[in-house]
């Protein structure tokens, strides 16, 4: 998702941007629709998902667990 950012503002192709989402977090809706059989809280409760995704790459990142 953050090198479909970084090539899109690059390439100057800001169609692109509207791939982010979909990209973002269509494939977690699948595992959780199809392997986990439940509902994403990304529905419920977007922003505070969005945020959380955030908190866990900069968790990964600096290899950080709590």
């Amino acid at each position: 998702m953050i090198f479909t950012l970084i090539y899109s503002v690059l390439s100057a192709q800001w169609g692109m941007l509207m791939l982010l989402p979909v990209i973002g977090y269509g494939f977690a809706w699948i595992g959780h629709f199809v392997f986990e059989k439940n509902r994403p809280a990304t529905f419920e409760y977007p922003l505070y998902s969005f945020m959380a995704d955030w908190v866990m790459l900069y968790r990964a990142l600096t290899h950080r667990k709590y």
